[in-house]
């Protein structure tokens, strides 16, 4: 891809997929000629529990390699944490995040609305948005945007859930995932409640969206089945659908590949080839390369 139009997409990417260490991160988005890094994982650790010492290795690397951090993928209101858990270990996370993103001159902090409770039973949500408004406060006041991505999460369940948060949550801007839908159900509709559409929800949100992560997959075979991650293009994701309509409308943020094909995260760590890991991650990235190319003719 030129130059021109690398500029104009601003292409990065959870690097952490690639290789645990951040040298290794840095030589990935430079095999694609990227210089832009959605920050998450560093060795195993996520960007805001470092040591005040990693973080600065960590820092130091990213700026001799003329690499931006657009982005923190952080662990706030996570899909793996309870609404049921100690808030002050949110406000923590963000109280690290703040000085880190700063450091780094990142101005988008991604967070989520917490695990979603069993469908039928009581979702918290009063609490989920009492939360919520306390770390969009926090972030706006040290001039940082919060932007609640569409996981398994509260947000998750459709969107008009995600837009009920926005509604009740004031600053707060939205990350659309073009993958995460697929393997959800559409909890807006009635039994027999379908997967969801991942256009339909891009569609419903897109006026709110500052920044996107791009990975695809295929429907599970039933619900709780992990589903099977594809290159971009390849899954029900509607990825190339959503970037069409997505460049067209102007959009000049951040898309950041999360290709997940390798299962890093889904293994234990003496079963996962982190070679393989590095060069599916340089893969996907060209592949999604090429699709971008196409949207445009």
């Amino acid at each position: 891809m030129s130059e021109e139009r690398m500029k104009r997409y601003q292409l990065s990417g959870f690097a952490d997929e690639a290789g645990r260490s951040i040298e290794t991160q840095i030589n990935a988005l430079k095999a694609l000629g990227w210089c832009q890094l959605s920050a998450r994982g560093i060795d195993g650790t996520n960007i805001h529990d470092l040591s005040e010492d990693d973080f600065e290795r960590v820092a130091s690397a990213v700026e001799e390699a003329g690499i931006e951090v657009v982005e923190f993928g952080s662990l706030i209101g996570s899909w793996s944490k309870s609404i049921h858990s100690d808030f002050d270990l949110t406000l923590g996370e963000v109280e690290r995040c703040i000085p880190r993103m700063q450091r780094l001159g990142t101005k988008i902090v991604r967070v989520m609305s917490y695990a979603q409770e069993p469908w039928g039973e009581e979702q918290y949500v009063a609490e989920r948005v009492r939360r919520l408004s306390e770390v969009v406060s926090r972030f706006s006041d040290a001039g940082i945007t919060v932007a609640h991505e569409n996981c398994m999460n509260y947000g998750g369940f459709s969107s008009a859930h995600t837009l009920e948060l926005v509604e009740k949550v004031e600053g707060m801007k939205l990350i659309f995932d073009t993958g995460n839908p697929v393997f959800q159900r559409d909890r807006s509709h009635s039994d027999p409640q379908p997967w969801q559409d991942a256009y339909a929800f891009y569609e419903a949100v897109r006026e709110l969206v500052v920044h996107v992560h791009v990975k695809d997959c295929l429907n599970p075979v039933r619900d709780g089945v992990e589903p099977e991650y594809t290159f971009p293009g390849e899954g029900q994701g509607q990825v190339e659908r959503i970037m069409k309509d997505l460049l067209g409308r102007g959009y000049s943020g951040s898309i950041a590949i999360e290709p997940h094909v390798a299962t890093v995260f889904h293994a234990q760590e003496s079963e996962v080839d982190w070679r393989q890991c590095y060069e599916s991650f340089v893969h996907y990235g060209r592949a999604f390369e090429s699709l971008l190319g196409d949207c445009v003719k």
